[in-house]
């Protein structure tokens, strides 16, 4: 994170104290060239800092798709923060500070479901 060059890196900063805070077990590492969060070893969460003006979170179940039984959605989302990209597979955009505090409840609330259903 030190040699992190983005105009959001505040706002990334505090994404990840926010995800780091939620579980003991999570751990972290650069993977596909962005910050990315392990649970039990496995990659679950990783940034996608590609976007202009927003930082993207991906929720996902590791680099390999792996089969499942159902199409349905992993976690339920109640409150539309979510914008699905596959079944096992999910999006947080924030785009400031604000935002963040804004969401930070429900970004807790959705690691915590996430890492339980895998």
């Amino acid at each position: 994170m030190n040699n992190l060059v983005h105009p959001l890196k505040e706002e990334i900063e505090e994404v990840r104290k926010i995800i780091l805070s939620t579980d003991d077990k999570i751990t972290e590492h650069i993977k596909w060239n962005d910050p990315s969060f392990c649970y039990e070893g496995e990659d679950r969460i990783t940034f996608n800092l590609n976007g202009k003006g927003f930082i993207r979170l991906i929720f996902h179940c590791g680099a390999k798709v792996k089969e499942r039984k159902t199409n349905e959605p992993l976690i339920s989302d109640p409150s539309g923060v979510l914008e699905w990209i596959a079944a096992d597979r999910v999006m947080m955009k924030f785009t400031d500070k604000n935002d963040i505090k804004a969401k930070e409840e429900k970004l807790k609330e959705v690691i915590t479901m996430w890492l339980k259903v895998i």
